[in-house]
């Protein structure tokens, strides 16, 4: 459980101290999201990016386990 914190911590602090860098890859912004406008308000639902940083993240844990 403590290898799996420490794992998830840095991973957080990489993707913190990436984020001016891959906000410009167009991360958040991926043709699978779903953005709906209307005249009051915008529903943003990232699909694409999370199963992105899912994929990510889960082959971060899988190698941190081995």
């Amino acid at each position: 459980m403590a290898r799996f914190l420490i794992v998830l911590g840095l991973a957080i602090l990489l993707v913190g101290l990436l984020w001016p860098y891959l906000s410009k890859l167009g991360l958040g912004r991926l043709p699978g999201d779903i953005v709906i406008e209307r005249e009051n308000v915008t529903l943003y639902i990232p699909l694409a990016t999370c199963l992105l940083l899912s994929l990510v993240l889960s082959l971060i844990v899988w190698v941190a386990n081995r």
